[in-house]
């Protein structure tokens, strides 16, 4: 099993950063490696991107289980592999600061399984910390650029 957590206060209104992940297609496309997802439902959908472990590249298929939408604070998942053999979770988290500042946390933890599944840990560990801190950056970014066009 490998996790990450990554903190960052970002100078955005909790309601602007609710507004843009209470909608899955805004963030989707910021997963690091992203090729294409499917909304199934709105709480289901299906999420395909390249991924880099090594000597190990791979397309990544997963489905992805929305398990909680509470508003305007967290978004939490399932994750479950539909052509690797691999499960997970996560969640996005935010908590005012002020007015005009939140506090976001990115959560992601991923669970390799079968023969491969020792030999994919430890690169695995070092991705998911790259990959948490980039996801999370990346919304604050785009949120902060959709915030300029609004005003």
């Amino acid at each position: 099993m490998a996790n990450n957590l990554y903190k960052v206060k970002a100078e955005l209104p909790i309601k602007a950063i609710w507004n843009f992940v209470s909608i899955m297609d805004n963030w989707a496309p910021l997963v690091p490696g992203y090729i294409e997802h499917t909304i199934i439902n709105e709480s289901e959908s299906t999420w395909t991107f390249k991924t880099d472990l090594g000597l190990i590249k791979k397309k990544i298929q997963l489905k992805v289980d929305i398990t909680e939408w509470i508003e305007p604070e967290k978004v939490t998942f399932k994750l479950t592999g539909i052509n690797e053999k691999i499960s997970g979770n996560g969640y996005f988290e935010a908590k005012a600061s002020d007015q005009e500042s939140t506090f976001i946390t990115g959560y992601l933890e991923i669970i390799p399984e079968g023969a491969m599944a020792k030999m994919i840990q430890s690169k695995l560990k070092k991705n998911l910390s790259e990959m948490t801190k980039e996801m999370t950056d990346a919304i604050i970014e785009k949120i902060k650029e959709q915030e300029k066009v609004i005003k």
